[in-house]
């Protein structure tokens, strides 16, 4: 083995031009290595890749997902979105599976981590409107809108009376908190009116003809109940109360719609002179 190590030394001892061949073979193997490698490099730099998907992700997940595509993720903005937690990806630019460069900048806009408010001041006229339409503009500023109650009221059903808020009234007839601030995503209160289940004093009859008895109960949302009659009555219509019940007395209430009985005489009573 020795021998032939030598012999091969001795070869290229005795044979320059052989070696300098070998030299040169070698020498253009190197060349061509390096220009491949830099070849390789210099088509893979700069090199386009698909652009991730990085909507509804967190944005601390994305930045790491961002990071190993070699994209830079920059926030631009961030909206307040009712019912989703604070930094949610809402928009990117450039879009999902476009085509862009390695280390591209990736703008995003994410939800915030705290609600934006509003002032009651800032509100839609509340007081005397139909709950229904407001709701709906309610909604559209980020606000949920419920009914707490219902109170008699003579106008028509289902307006405003009261707001309220975290138990707090801010809003009726005589009142309209403007400085308090509300959440964006939080539940206003309402009490709406109601033609039925309310109260009311019960008026004076006796001396009034049974006309306009009819009359006065008819405005005061009460009925006509029991009539009886006293001695022989001609014209119904022209003949006066002399007594009632339930009596007046100023201060009792009775809820709409209750009955009123009602004694009838074909002359004035002589209380009423």
């Amino acid at each position: 083995m020795v021998n032939q190590k030598r012999s091969f030394a001795d070869f290229l001892r005795d044979n320059p031009r052989v070696k300098h061949l070998l030299v040169l073979l070698g020498t253009i193997i190197v060349i061509l290595l390096i220009v491949f490698l830099w070849l390789r490099f210099y088509t893979h730099h700069g090199q386009k890749l698909p652009m991730v998907d990085l909507v509804n992700k967190n944005i601390d997940e994305a930045r790491e997902e961002a990071e190993d595509q070699s994209f830079n993720l920059i926030v631009t903005d961030s909206v307040f979105v009712v019912g989703k937690k604070g930094g949610i990806i809402l928009d990117q630019n450039p879009k999902p599976n476009a085509e862009v460069k390695e280390g591209r900048k990736v703008y995003v806009t994410i939800t915030k981590y705290d609600p934006d408010k509003i002032l009651v001041s800032e509100l839609p006229l509340l007081y005397g409107n139909d709950f229904s339409q407001k709701s709906v503009e309610l909604k559209h500023r980020g606000l949920l809108s419920k009914i707490r109650g219902k109170k008699y009221d003579a106008g028509d059903p289902n307006h405003i009376l009261e707001v309220y808020y975290k138990g707090s009234l801010i809003i009726d007839q005589n009142v309209i908190k403007g400085g308090v601030s509300i959440n964006k995503g939080d539940e206003l209160e309402f009490v709406v009116s109601d033609k039925e289940g309310g109260e009311i004093t019960i008026p004076e009859l006796i001396c009034y003809t049974y006309a306009e008895v009819e009359f006065l109960l008819q405005q005061h949302n009460l009925e006509l109940g029991e009539v009886t009659t006293k001695g022989t009555i001609r014209d119904t219509a022209a003949a006066f109360i002399m007594d009632q019940f339930p009596p007046f007395d100023g201060i009792t209430k009775v809820p709409m719609q209750s009955k009123i009985n009602i004694t009838i005489v074909s002359g004035q009573p002589a209380k009423c002179n």
